[in-house]
């Protein structure tokens, strides 16, 4: 069971959840942040729980719907999207808005992150390639380091950005990966060169990689010279 390619996507899918985890940190302290703090701790633990039972949940559907022709091959194309979007620094949580009871701040909490958690669901049922002990088994490793140093994860991102570009580099790769995954697709890429199992992932971390540098200096540039 504990193969090397088996390792490598429980690696994988580790990595993702860790890299997508400042997502659920900005989530959880938005929902919470108006109760008092014995509130906010047990709406914390309990909204969370909540919302890793609904993960697992759309994981399981994306998993099942990835068997079907054609729908890996498109997940992989709408994965390149997020990685891209790692790179743009683009704040999704505007929607989200601060709670001022118990019930409502959980309810918040797991709304708002089976919403903004589609990506981490689509890239994790692409890395796990139907196997659901490898999800498992991410989730049991990954969630409590998620849920205790997501923010620790998100400053080192910030103060690193080396690391987004790694993060965003697996995401690129687990797309590539889907998209070789994909029965119809894959086997038609294949055919035209053996190469394509590594090649067209290489490609699209390539691409993703090299828009991002384009942002980073276009961004640059706009902000002009520092005096």
């Amino acid at each position: 069971m504990f193969d090397t390619d088996f390792l490598m996507a429980l690696l994988t899918i580790i990595a993702i959840d860790l890299v997508l985890a400042g997502d659920n940190a900005v989530v959880i302290a938005m929902a919470s942040r108006n109760l008092p703090e014995k509130l906010r701790n047990k709406a914390i633990y309990w909204g969370t729980a909540g919302a890793i039972i609904v993960r697992v949940l759309m994981t399981l559907v994306a998993v099942w719907l990835m068997r079907v022709p054609y729908l890996q091959a498109l997940g992989g194309m709408l994965l390149i999207p997020v990685a891209l979007k790692l790179l743009k620094h683009e704040d999704t949580h505007e929607s989200v808005t601060a709670a001022d009871n118990f019930w409502t701040a959980i309810k918040t909490i797991i709304v708002a992150d089976a919403i903004m958690g589609i990506d981490n669901v689509l890239a994790i049922a692409g890395a796990s390639h139907g196997n659901m002990l490898l999800v498992v088994l991410g989730l049991l490793i990954s969630v409590p380091i998620v849920i205790r140093g997501s923010q620790w994860i998100s400053g080192w991102m910030n103060k690193y950005p080396a690391l987004v570009y790694v993060g965003a580099g697996i995401l690129a790769w687990t797309a590539g990966g889907m998209i070789m995954h994909d029965k119809v697709v894959g086997s038609y890429l294949t055919s035209l060169t053996q190469a394509a199992g590594w090649l067209v992932p290489l490609v699209i971390v390539i691409l993703v990689v090299a828009v991002g540098k384009l942002w980073e200096a276009k961004q640059t540039n706009s902000q002009g010279p520092i005096h």
